[in-house]
């Protein structure tokens, strides 16, 4: 598939996808028109390239860690890089707390914000 498909596909921009190919993230071909081709195998690598970005990796770190994850280039990680992803993984796991802690108390806010069903019918019998 050509870029604007990969683009429309993944949600990612072209720009972004050009970047992740000079990054050695992605690869493509060419045509002999000179333009890029994906293979099908691309828009999961895209997704998950998107996902490591969000979890605040960086691409240094993400070149490092894809041939670990995709089968036919696996290889182990370094030392090094295993221990800068347990860092990340410690990072990312202390922020989904973070956010669950967020996400309890907007929902106790919109409980108590919501009329209980006997308020409800209250105001209606009220009329």
């Amino acid at each position: 598939m050509r870029i604007g498909e990969l683009s429309r596909r993944t949600g990612v921009s072209p720009r972004s996808l050009r970047y992740y190919e000079e990054q050695g993230l992605l690869a493509s071909t060419r045509t002999t028109g000179g333009h890029r081709e994906y293979s099908p195998l691309a828009l999961e690598r895209v997704d998950r390239i998107q996902c490591l970005f969000a979890a605040g990796l960086s691409s240094a770190t993400i070149y490092e860690l894809l041939p670990c994850i995709y089968a036919q280039e696996r290889g182990d990680p370094a030392p090094d890089l295993l221990d800068n992803l347990c860092e990340e993984r410690t990072r990312i796991a202390a922020s989904i707390g973070q956010l669950e802690r967020s996400l309890a108390a907007l929902d106790e806010v919109i409980d108590r914000a919501r009329p209980s069903p006997t308020t409800a019918l209250g105001a209606r019998t009220a009329r």
